[in-house]
């Protein structure tokens, strides 16, 4: 079975779900006969390469228009979250930039089959390390750590490659109806949204699972829960 998972680098709930998602699979006696895909989303694609004059609070306070206080009573919830499952965020730190690049380094290394391990450093460097995820140096960098050719790595970063696939996922995203990140596809006929539990993704995982190898064609109930406000 297939899993389609849309996702931005600088999303914490994405973070905190691909934890839980992993988490879950491992309790699946199948998990590897579940292919994972990872598809590029933008929650703010109208950012330059980095604002780094602003702090994130900052940054999120004028975007949805709350007052810092209660941004930092929403960050220290997210916080919290990620302490469950092993993530500690130190958003304080992070570097608001566009993530464009980065999706176009994690296209680049599911070519060799390391999307995943793209995914997890470079969330890693936006939330814990406070790297800005859209130097091209720091890019390189997390290539050579995966193993990849820091040359082509530089190449991709420094030329148009890529970048229609990343757009491609964005458009796809649109046209299915993505408002908000993480959100998984299952086997292009159930849908999650949002850092939902471990238990919920061994169900949804589990139902969908059994109904391919059942042959089962009829239409289930889709899940749809935001888990990005």
């Amino acid at each position: 079975m297939k899993v389609q998972i849309w996702s931005d680098i600088m999303c914490p709930f994405c973070y905190i779900g691909k934890k839980n998602f992993e988490a879950a699979l491992e309790k699946l006696p199948f998990k590897n006969q579940v292919e994972v895909e990872w598809k590029s989303y933008q929650l703010d694609p109208d950012l330059n390469e980095t604002s780094g004059s602003k702090t994130i609070n900052e940054y999120l306070a004028e975007r949805k228009r709350m007052p810092i206080a209660q941004i930092e009573q929403m960050q220290q919830r997210i916080k919290d979250m990620g302490k469950q499952v092993g993530i500690g965020f130190n958003m304080e730190n992070a570097i608001v930039a566009n993530t464009f690049p980065a999706h176009k380094l994690i296209h680049f290394a599911a070519k060799s089959n390391k999307a995943n391990e793209a995914e997890e450093l470079l969330f890693h460097a936006y939330f814990i390390d406070g790297k800005n995820v859209a130097d091209h140096e720091v890019l390189v960098n997390i290539a050579e750590e995966l193993g990849l050719d820091t040359d082509q790595a530089e190449y991709v970063l420094n030329s148009d490659s890529f970048d229609y696939e990343v757009k491609q996922d964005i458009l796809e995203a649109r046209n299915i109806g993505v408002t908000g990140v993480p959100f998984f596809l299952l086997n292009d006929k159930y849908t999650l949204s949002g850092a939902q539990p471990v238990d919920l993704f061994v169900e949804a995982l589990t139902q969908t699972y059994n109904e391919t190898n059942a042959n089962n064609s009829a239409e289930g109930e889709s899940c749809t829960i935001d888990g990005c406000e």
